[in-house]
């Protein structure tokens, strides 16, 4: 069925109530009010084989092979698709499991998840193996924990690329040494509302960190939702500097009033409930306002700003449809859940 067809909408909202919520939505979270989610990702490939850009399919199933096999590892019980419908993809994509470029029905292709969703690896995506671990708010340990162990399971049959003095190597020069990306998801809309998100970007900058958008190295950070991350400083550096922008994230928020947050949330609101079609960049933008508003207890706005990130993982992100489809489909979820999710 094309995801076109005019059945696809009622397809698409029956696969997604049956997709299980990934690990980072899970109830409330520490931080969650500026830090949405925790991220560590890790990048290992095989010794023996070229990167996926230049294996053939062949190449690529052997090595896909080699890590099913490895994660048969009785401390290891991940799941297995590489048979995706076009809607399990853009979940998947909302929920940030895969990356926007991974196409795991191509050959040699697989994603792994672990049964809570905090972990999931893509095979054959840049890497032989991209594993991360998405956890709820800023919880930076949590992913670190599950990370290792998953690699100390699978280094036990499988030998990676490593250099003496480069270190592990990756597909990306940028990436080779650790070839581990620490990062968490910041909504920073009083800091970009008050003008003060450049002084602080540029900060971040000097610390050797680096801002994106919410879906990664090619999406802009619309709605001051940014991925924060470092690939070469330590944990402890990391810490401190998450720390540093919750902080500057807060105090922002107090210079800003009630009245002046409500009127700027109701018009978001009203613009997503009289609009036939939305860009992702204007749902965004809206949910932004609508989530600073729950974070405040605003009554009429959802009663959590979780509530609000569950939204944006279910909204038509970069998806299978025709982009005028997919703008419809954003206006009609974001008017439902605007109008039925709030207290009055």
């Amino acid at each position: 069925m094309s995801d076109t067809h005019p059945c696809s909408d009622a397809w698409k909202k029956m696969v997604l109530r049956s997709m299980p919520a990934p690990a980072w939505l899970e109830g409330e979270a520490p931080d969650s009010d500026v830090v949405i989610s925790s991220r560590m990702r890790c990048a290992r490939n095989l010794v023996g084989h070229r990167f996926p850009h230049h294996c053939s399919d062949t190449e690529l199933e052997m090595v896909l092979n080699k890590i099913l096999e490895a994660i048969k590892h009785p401390r290891l019980q991940l799941n297995i698709q590489n048979k995706l419908t076009g809607a399990e993809r853009d979940f998947l994509l909302g929920n940030r499991l895969i990356s926007v470029d991974f196409r795991p029905n191509e050959p040699g292709r697989a994603l792994l998840t672990d049964e809570h969703r905090l972990v999931s690896i893509m095979v054959n995506e840049e890497d032989h193996l991209r594993i991360q671990a998405l956890s709820p708010g800023w919880s930076i340990s949590t992913g670190q924990a599950a990370v290792d162990h998953v690699i100390g399971c699978m280094e036990q049959s499988l030998d990676f690329m490593h250099d003496e003095n480069l270190g592990y190597l990756t597909a990306s020069p940028s990436n080779t040494g650790t070839a581990m990306r620490r990062s968490a998801l910041f909504h920073l809309i009083a800091l970009a509302h008050t003008k003060k998100l450049m002084s602080v970007l540029k900060a971040l900058n000097t610390w050797g960190l680096t801002a994106r958008g919410m879906f990664g190295e090619s999406s802009r950070a619309v709605g001051a939702f940014f991925q924060v991350s470092t690939t070469h400083q330590g944990l402890h550096e990391f810490v401190g500097a998450t720390e540093y922008l919750i902080e500057e994230e807060r105090k922002a928020r107090g210079e800003v009033s009630q009245d002046e947050l409500t009127e700027k949330a109701e018009q978001a609101r009203t613009f997503a409930q009289q609009t036939q079609e939305i860009s992702l960049s204007d749902a965004l933008r809206v949910l932004a306002w609508m989530r600073w508003a729950a974070a405040k207890g605003i009554k009429g706005f959802p009663l959590s700003q979780r509530t609000v990130d569950e939204w944006i993982s279910y909204m038509e992100v970069h998806g299978t449809q025709d982009q005028r489809i997919a703008a419809k489909h954003r206006a009609v979820f974001l008017k439902d859940r605007s109008q039925a999710d709030t207290e009055y």
